[in-house]
């Protein structure tokens, strides 16, 4: 009679499961739904694919800094033509912020993932297969142009498909990644760049020499983010917030299969809110229609970026691009004029064999005119020297990497803001402790220091900045953000020399009140840790 008991109350348990599995949960939230997904597969493969999408956008910005010294001789360029090719693509990048921002924001985060490394990569190849000035500059023009859509929706879609308690440490994850690019640039310079290649196409028409293999080389990443991108499903919460609940649901049950291994029909949740309604504001309220065509879309697209200038958002795009312009200004300043700093550090060295100079010292052999001082044969020739700048590239990059792969482990107890507080507020010291340098290996600590902390708290900030704004204007917050600073990248190493003229304190200085700035600013951003997004 028990065992009997027994069966029926097992059966009972069963029915009111499978019963509870009929009806569901409706009307779930974006939250509740990732969160339901799981962390699994599916989260693995989107951060695999992330590495090649960083390497890509390093690749573009980074490249040209050791591609100028072999090229110049072949290209016949002067020095303000090298100086331009350092900062065309970052010009490229100010440009295209706010069209690949709209756009992502309206037309999906696939479409402009797969077009953008598309583009990007057809445009490494013609910067690769260059023979003249006018031709590279182009190209590296339009590769800053196109990857700014996908680096802003890369940092989107990553976000959105994982919940409150990944996301920050996701995000941060994307930071090592670009610290693992920023040393794989100068290691496969260091492998290619040096050896003489010379390949002649079609019929000596292309003359192909070693920068131009390693031009070539570099657009790999994206093929593959291409590639990649093309099997993935489109961001469930864009789908949620543009009306495609029945398409986001779908994903949902994808994602889900993936990281549990369950049939897709097991998931609990049956029904989304319908976020269209949730989302009407008015004029300003940045809302997105349901069911509309291609056309309304980049209608309503335009009407995207209106919001940001008005309340509530004025002052939070105002503050997170603040804070991102100073960021950027100093932590790419020093890293982009750190090979000419070791390259002084070098010369001086072999000039004075045993002597132990400060680094004020030792940059005074840096002056106007050395470049005239040298023929043109022997600067396009890549000598012994030059492997030292190459190796404390790669040291700096390894230590962001440690650091970065630290700090991302435990984001969720030290906090996203305080974080960022504490490391920009570090970099400030290192920063101007550049002045008291008596030596290359304190330059080599101070420098990784610096860059790699720059390089962490920017990605806190943009992590920041995904939280703060809703997903109709998420990627136009960030790809404005990154713009701007952009702006002040370019503008700090415009700046750099003509401080460096005035005295070796001057440049260390502004660029270490600058940084504090932004570290001020910092103090006013929200906390967003575990946060449900919106």
């Amino acid at each position: 009679m028990d065992k009997e008991l027994s069966i029926i109350e097992e059966k009972i348990v069963k029915n009111e499961s499978e019963e509870k599995r009929e009806i569901g949960i409706v009307n779930a939230t974006f939250e509740d739904v990732i969160s339901a997904t799981g962390f699994g597969k599916f989260n693995l493969i989107l951060l695999v694919l992330s590495v090649p999408c960083g390497w890509a956008s390093m690749m573009d910005t980074t490249s040209m800094s050791y591609v100028v010294p072999a090229a110049h001789c072949d290209l016949d360029l002067n020095l303000e033509q090298r100086g331009m090719l350092n900062a065309i693509t970052y010009l490229g990048m100010i440009s295209g912020a706010l069209i690949w921002g709209f756009l992502a924001d309206t037309l999906g985060r696939k479409k402009i993932l797969i077009t953008g490394y598309l583009l990007d990569a057809i445009c490494v190849i013609i910067a690769g297969l260059s023979q003249s000035y006018e031709m590279l500059l182009t190209a590296k023009f339009f590769t800053g142009l196109i990857m700014n859509g996908p680096f802003a929706a890369l940092t989107t879609i990553i976000s959105e498909f994982h919940c409150a308690k990944y996301r920050g440490k996701v995000v941060m994850v994307l930071g090592v990644i670009y610290s693992v690019g920023q040393l794989i640039i100068p290691a496969l310079g260091w492998l290619i760049i040096p050896r003489n290649m010379d390949y002649d196409l079609l019929n000596g028409n292309i003359k192909l020499h070693s920068w131009n293999v390693f031009i070539l080389i570099c657009s790999i990443p994206s093929i593959i983010a291409f590639v990649g991108h093309c099997f993935l499903p489109e961001s469930p919460k864009f789908l949620m917030t543009v009306g495609r609940n029945e398409e986001a649901l779908r994903t949902f049950k994808k994602v889900y299969s993936i990281n549990t291994g369950r049939d897709p029909d097991t998931f609990l949740i049956k029904s989304l809110v319908d976020e269209t309604k949730l989302n009407t504001g008015g004029k300003h309220g940045g809302a997105v229609t349901a069911n509309r065509s291609k056309t309304q879309a980049l209608k309503e697209g335009w009407q995207q970026i209106a919001p940001m200038f008005f309340p509530p958002y004025l002052w939070k795009i105002s503050l997170a691009a603040g804070i991102q312009s100073a960021l950027m200004l100093g932590t790419n300043t020093i890293r982009l004029w750190l090979p000419q700093i070791f390259t002084a550090i070098n010369d001086y060295q072999l000039l004075h064999p045993n002597s132990a100079e400060s680094l004020c010292t030792m940059l005074e052999i840096i002056t106007p005119n050395d470049g005239g001082n040298t023929t043109q044969s022997k600067e396009c020739v890549v000598n012994a020297l030059s492997d030292s700048v190459y190796i404390n590239a790669m040291i700096v990059a390894t230590t962001s990497i440690v650091t970065g792969s630290t700090i991302s482990a435990s984001i969720n107890i030290l906090g996203k803001k305080r974080a960022l507080l504490t490391l920009s507020g570090t970099t400030v010291l290192t920063t101007i402790c550049f002045y008291l340098a008596q030596n290359s290996a304190t330059v080599i600590a101070l420098s990784a220091i610096t860059v790699t902390f720059l390089n962490v708290s920017l990605m806190i900030e943009v992590a920041i900045v995904v939280d703060m704004f809703p997903t109709t204007l998420r990627t136009i917050a960030v790809a404005i953000t990154l713009m701007v600073g952009r702006i002040g990248a370019s503008s700090g190493n415009v700046v750099f020399p003509y401080l460096l003229a005035i005295g070796c304190l001057p440049p260390f200085l502004v660029i270490g009140c600058i940084i504090s700035s932004g570290t001020i600013m910092s103090v006013f951003l929200p906390k967003t840790d575990l946060k449900a997004m919106k």
